[in-house]
C-alpha cells in the first residue's frame, strides 16, 4: 500500500513538472546580438569567434554583430572570416549606429557574413593594406605586391560565395574606395539599410542563407534578443592592447624599476613598475613589435642608470634620450599586412613621454651629483671640523664629548677640562683636536 502511494506521488510530481515545463516553454526564436566597436585585433577577434561559438551552442537562429571599426590586423581579420565561413548558423553584420564605419578589415568581415546591413549615415570601404609609413604598398615592393594580391583574392572569393559585388571589393582593396550605405545597397555590397535593430529583424526574417550544414531560413519574427557585451576581461585587455597605453605602461614600468633599484626598500615604485611591465609585455604580444625599438628603449634605461654611477658630464643622458626617442618611434611596427594605420603610437604621446622621462632621470642624476659633492656628515670623516667638549684635562691624550658620544682624543697642546675643542683629523678612531 505504501509503495503504491509513493509511486502515485512520484507520478504526480513528474506530471506537474512536465506541465510546468510546457507552460513556460517558448517557441520564440533566439537571436544573439554582439557589439564590436574597436580595432580588429587579437582581443576583438577572440570576442567575435567566442560569441559565434556561444550562439551555435545555444542553437540560436542567427547572430548579429553590430560593427563599428576603423580596421586592424590582417591575421585577426582572417581568423574572423574563417569562423564566419564555417559558421553553423547565419551571421549578420550590422554597421551601426549612425556615423559608424566598416573600414579596412571591416570590409573583409562584412563580405564573410551571410547578410550585411548598414544604418543611415554610415560608410564602408578603404580596405587597402598600409605599410609602416601609412601609405599603400606599391609595385616596388615584391612582398607588398604579393600581400595586395592575396588580399584581393581573399575578398573576391568571399564575394563570390556570398553573391556580392566582387568588382567593387577589388577596388576597395586596390584603390581604397569608400562608399555610403545607399551606394553600397545599389552596388550589391550590402543587403539592407536598417535604421534600427527592430527594422533589421523584420528585414532578415524569412531570408534563406547557406551555412556549413546546408541552406537554412532565418526566423526573426518575435525573436528573443540576447545581448552579448564584452565582459570585464575583454574590456581591460582591449584597453591595454592600445599601442599608446602599452607604451605608457612600459615606460612607467621602466621608471618604477629604476627608482626601486636607485632607492632599495621603497617597495611601492618597484611593485607598480613590475605590474606595469607585466601588463605592457602582455599588451605588446598582441601588437606588431619592432624588437630593435624595444632594445633601444632598454639601452636607454641602461644609459640612464650608468649616468648615476659614472661621471660622463651628461653624455650618457644625451645618448639615453636619443635611444629612447628612436626606440619609441620604432616600437610599434606596421608590416604591410596591416589594414589600418591606427596601430601605431601617437607622436604627441612619444614626445610627451620622452620629455617627462628625461626630466625625471635628469632630476635623479642632479640629486645624485649633489649628494656626491655634499660634505660627509656621518662616520669618522663626518667628525672633521666638529666642536666637542673636553671631559678631562688633555695632556697629549684624553677624552672628549661630541654629539653625545665619548671619543679618545689627542692634542699637541694642553686642554683644560670643559674647554671646547675642534676636530682636526681622525686616526684609528682617535681624534686629533685643538683648543678653540
Amino acid at each position: 500500500m505504501k509503495s503504491n502511494l509513493c509511486f502515485s506521488a512520484l507520478s504526480l510530481f513528474f506530471l506537474i513538472l512536465t506541465c510546468s515545463e510546457s507552460v513556460y516553454a517558448t517557441d520564440k526564436p533566439i537571436i544573439h546580438v554582439a557589439t564590436v566597436e574597436n580595432i580588429i585585433g587579437p582581443v576583438s577577434a577572440e570576442f567575435m569567434i567566442k560569441s559565434l561559438e556561444r550562439a551555435e551552442e545555444a542553437s540560436a537562429n542567427c547572430i548579429i554583430f553590430k560593427l563599428d571599426t576603423p580596421g586592424g590586423l590582417l591575421e585577426s581579420t582572417r581568423q574572423i572570416t574563417k569562423s564566419f565561413l564555417a559558421a553553423k548558423i547565419p551571421v549578420v553584420i550590422y554597421v551601426a549606429p549612425q556615423g559608424a564605419r566598416a573600414a579596412s578589415a571591416g570590409v573583409f568581415i562584412s563580405y564573410a557574413a551571410h547578410l550585411v546591413a548598414m544604418s543611415p549615415s554610415t560608410n564602408i570601404g578603404a580596405a587597402t593594406p598600409v605599410n609602416l609609413g601609412g601609405s599603400s604598398p606599391d609595385s616596388a615592393s615584391a612582398m607588398a605586391h604579393k600581400i595586395m594580391n592575396d588580399a584581393v583574392a581573399h575578398v573576391k572569393t568571399m564575394a563570390e560565395k556570398r553573391g556580392r559585388n566582387a568588382e567593387w571589393a577589388e577596388k576597395a582593396v586596390r584603390e581604397a574606395v569608400s562608399i555610403t550605405e545607399r551606394e553600397a545597397l545599389e552596388l550589391n555590397v550590402i543587403n539592407f539599410i536598417s535604421p534600427n535593430l527592430d527594422s533589421l529583424l523584420l528585414q532578415i526574417n524569412g531570408e534563406e542563407v547557406e551555412v556549413s550544414s546546408g541552406k537554412t531560413t532565418i526566423n526573426s519574427k518575435d525573436a528573443e534578443i540576447i545581448d552579448i557585451e564584452m565582459n570585464f576581461r575583454y574590456k581591460i585587455l582591449d584597453k591595454i592592447s592600445n599601442p599608446n597605453i602599452a607604451y605608457l605602461l612600459m615606460m612607467a614600468g621602466i621608471v618604477g624599476i629604476y627608482f626601486e633599484l636607485s632607492n632599495p626598500g621603497a617597495i611601492f615604485p618597484g611593485v607598480i613598475g613590475a605590474i606595469s611591465l607585466i601588463l605592457a609585455f602582455f599588451a605588446l604580444q598582441t601588437l606588431p613589435i619592432n624588437y630593435a625599438g624595444l632594445l633601444l628603449i632598454l639601452v636607454a634605461l641602461v644609459l640612464f642608470i650608468l649616468e648615476v654611477k659614472i661621471t660622463s658630464f651628461g653624455l650618457l643622458t644625451i645618448g639615453g634620450i636619443i635611444a629612447m626617442t628612436l626606440g619609441s618611434l620604432m616600437l610599434i611596427e606596421q608590416p604591410p599586412d596591416v589594414f589600418s594605420p591606427v596601430l601605431s603610437i601617437s607622436l604627441s604621446v612619444i614626445v610627451t613621454t620622452v620629455a617627462l622621462t628625461t626630466l625625471f632621470f635628469l632630476f635623479i642624476v642632479s640629486m645624485a651629483v649633489k649628494t656626491i659633492k655634499r660634505q660627509v656628515t656621518t662616520g669618522a670623516e663626518g667628525m672633521l671640523g666638529e666642536i666637542g667638549i673636553a671631559q678631562n684635562k688633555i695632556d697629549h691624550d684624553g677624552t672628549i664629548t661630541i654629539h653625545g658620544e665619548i671619543w679618545k682624543a689627542h692634542s699637541s697642546r694642553p686642554v683644560k677640562k670643559g674647554e671646547k675643542v675642534r676636530v682636526l683629523s681622525v686616526t684609528n678612531l682617535v681624534l686629533e683636536v685643538e683648543k678653540v
